[in-house]
């Protein structure tokens, strides 16, 4: 039989087991309170929450976005638990310097950097050089900014522009070869139509981005340099895209002279608009084309932008019609673009067994971007067509000089 001492010892034993589980439980419940009070996301609940569990760093973190007068305090309070919260940190400096102190907000914005090296620290310190019109300082973190980009870093740009609203100057100072960042640095010259500062750095994300990624923005670049009528820039960067393997088109003009691949979403390649009453189909067979006779009197059939250099050409094509009687107004053109002007026009195509033909013509000096395009427009006295085209083929050579 056990003596009564040793019953005595295994009460106790039992005793503190059954209290530490206790306390065990209770700090547990309390732990598990204070974050649900804290999920409520209100400033009673969060005090409530600091009360059940006053070393929660982060409760006094919030606890500052809703009392302002005290943010100091608790700021310095989440800082004291936690020396690592670089956001406390940040907000702490920028409660410094709206009081301004400023060589403490800036010792807390670095010390942000010290603990925490992601895009966070580095931008707050630009702003933070910004606002004191620190330029080398601004210039500086900017350059350390775009080094770790965020996934939109438009704010930085839009800062930098600010200090000095020149593409140039902005790419030496803080453009890298992060795709990332130039992808993101040409969405942003775009919206200020820096159109010249775009087809610079365009090059570079060939070099450095991801086919499949970069290549709708880089289409979207051409363009756009097609439509502000720069052929050498646009030329330049569709030949880069062609050479790097990028694209698939023909080193030929025009591109696609066959229509055995479906156009690429950029002028350099066919433009088919649909209307209603007429279809086209791209294909092995070439371009198919079906007017019911509900088209417009009026409308273009296919385009493609080109350049070339001043001399004499010819078209040739081959096609034939079903059901498109002679003279009702389906023909190609070369339009000057800059003059938005017709230097050639061919004869109607209209022709039931295949046919080929050919269209002469001159780009004179100043005139290197040019159209081809297929239009149909309805001739005077006739109805609207109806019937069926097939553009087999396209082809552009430079005439022999005499």
């Amino acid at each position: 039989m056990a003596s009564p001492l040793y019953r005595s010892i295994q009460i106790a034993l039992r005793v503190v087991v059954a209290g530490a589980c206790w306390l065990g439980i209770w700090n547990s419940w309390k732990l598990a309170r204070a974050d649900w009070l804290f999920q409520q996301d209100t400033e009673g609940s969060v005090r409530a929450a600091i009360r059940l569990a006053p070393d929660g760093w982060m409760y006094y973190m919030r606890l500052a976005q809703f009392d302002r007068g005290q943010a100091r305090n608790l700021l310095a309070n989440s800082l004291r638990l936690n020396r690592f919260d670089a956001q406390a940190d940040i907000e702490l400096g920028l409660q410094y310097e709206a009081e301004g102190e400023y060589p403490m907000a800036e010792k807390l914005l670095l010390a942000a950097f010290e603990v925490d090296h992601t895009y966070l620290p580095r931008w707050s310190l630009t702003n933070y050089y910004f606002r004191r019109d620190n330029i080398p300082a601004f210039w500086e973190w900017a350059r350390s900014s775009a080094e770790m980009p965020a996934e939109d870093v438009g704010p930085l740009f839009e800062l930098c522009w600010r200090i000095s609203p020149d593409p140039e100057r902005i790419s030496a100072a803080i453009l890298n070869e992060k795709p990332e960042l130039i992808r993101q640095y040409l969405a942003f010259l775009l919206g200020k139509n820096q159109l010249a500062s775009v087809a610079v750095i365009a090059p570079r994300l060939i070099r450095a981005g991801v086919p499949d990624s970069d290549r709708p923005l880089l289409f979207s670049v051409v363009n756009r340099l097609i439509a502000a009528k720069d052929a050498v820039a646009a030329n330049g960067l569709w030949h880069l895209l062609i050479n790097r393997q990028w694209v698939v088109a023909d080193a030929t003009l025009p591109n696609n002279p066959d229509f055995v691949r479906a156009p690429l979403p950029v002028s350099f390649d066919w433009s088919l608009p649909e209307y209603p009453g007429m279809h086209s189909w791209p294909g092995s067979s070439g371009l198919e084309v079906e007017f019911t006779g509900s088209q417009p009197e009026e409308c273009t059939i296919a385009e493609q932008a080109i350049t070339l250099a001043p001399g004499h050409y010819t078209l040739a094509y081959s096609y034939r019609t079903t059901d498109i009687p002679p003279d009702t107004g389906i023909r190609w053109q070369i339009i000057d673009v800059n003059l938005d002007r017709i230097l050639a026009d061919s004869s109607d195509l209209s022709s039931a067994p295949l046919t080929k033909s050919a269209l002469s013509f001159s780009v004179p000096p100043g005139a290197s971007l040019l159209r081809l395009r297929l239009t149909y427009r309805r001739s005077i006295g006739t109805p609207r067509i109806s019937g069926m085209l097939d553009v087999l083929s396209t082809q552009i050579q430079a005439n022999p000089q005499p």
